[in-house]
């Protein structure tokens, strides 16, 4: 499936698509690392053999993962960050010269998940602020997500939404930094950028200005603004006013993404419980809906086979 075939076709498939997050229970998609700890001991001939080998690995193991889902009618991949380590190293191009020698097997496993009909996203780490009020910060996370835009290029994944590269707001107060250096940022990342509500500094309601704008989407959490907001639980009134504004956001409509899952010990439990407890109404309508649960693909499996609520 193209981004044009979903703009052509959004009803095509059924229901609503649910999106596996990163790894799972089992070792089929488990990827591997190395620490810069390590990495650091290691002589410039043994780092380039060694991310050889990780990287090589990995793209292996990533088209594993597109096997994985396509086997199990799972239409949405969120792909791990750490997929290629050391790649953002400053003064050091060694994981960028390794990547470019596998172009064209990094190539194939990004055509394996089109050719499956699968859509792609990322969403990298916390470190990434943007907005920081440390100019060294800002510097660094702007390239590290460039290095990630860079990974989805290799890929060959469009450099729009549909392949979303997705952060949290950042530093708390500094919506105003966070909506003046999106614009800026290389086309590669801000094409392909969206922004997701958090627990603490950034709401949705911080967000909507910056998302409208940048022309940037919103992924709406109702999990997270249920605990930032002290609410009842999913089915409060606003998580639907939040789910319908942040779909105006989106360009199309039928691209939004929203974030599911529940606490462990109730709905103000910031914990991820090992499956969803409940599908929140305000969704009834999303089309695609990524399952942030410590069961991974045995939540999305459930949820898959569990009836749509009614409108």
């Amino acid at each position: 499936m193209s981004p044009d075939d979903a703009v052509t076709t959004p009803g095509a498939a059924p229901g609503p698509a649910y999106g596996l997050v990163c790894m799972t229970q089992g070792p089929e998609v488990r990827f591997r690392t190395v620490t810069l700890s390590r990495y650091q001991l290691l002589s410039p001939a043994e780092r380039e053999a060694k991310l050889l080998d990780l990287y090589a690995d990995n793209i292996v193991r990533l088209r594993g993962a597109a096997d994985f889902c396509a086997a199990r009618g799972i239409r949405l991949y969120r792909m791990s960050s750490s997929l290629f380590p050391m790649l953002d190293l400053l003064g050091d191009d060694t994981g960028e010269a390794v990547l470019t020698s596998l172009a064209a097997e990094l190539t194939r496993a990004g055509h394996a998940f089109e050719d499956a009909g699968i859509r792609v996203l990322m969403h990298p780490e916390q470190f990434i602020v943007l907005n920081s009020d440390r100019p060294e910060v800002r510097v660094s996370s702007v390239r590290a997500l460039t290095s990630h835009a860079r990974v989805m290029d290799g890929l060959g994944l469009s450099r729009t939404p549909w392949n979303l590269l997705l952060l949290h707001g950042g530093k708390g107060g500094r919506a105003a930094e966070l909506r003046a250096v999106i614009p800026d940022l290389p086309d590669a990342a801000r094409l392909r950028l969206g922004l997701e509500n958090d627990e603490r500094a950034y709401g949705p309601q911080d967000l909507l200005p910056v998302c409208e704008a940048t022309g940037v989407p919103m992924v709406f959490d109702a999990h997270h603004h249920v605990v930032r907001e002290k609410l009842p639980d999913q089915e409060d009134p606003s998580v639907r006013e939040w789910t319908l504004k942040a779909r105006a956001t989106w360009t199309p409509p039928e691209w939004q993404v929203v974030h599911l899952s529940s606490g462990i010990e109730g709905p103000q439990d910031r914990r991820h419980s090992h499956l969803i407890t409940a599908l929140p109404s305000a969704y009834r309508d999303v089309p695609w809906i990524e399952v942030e649960a410590k069961g991974k693909e045995e939540a999305v499996a459930a949820l898959m086979g569990a009836p749509t609520p009614e409108a």
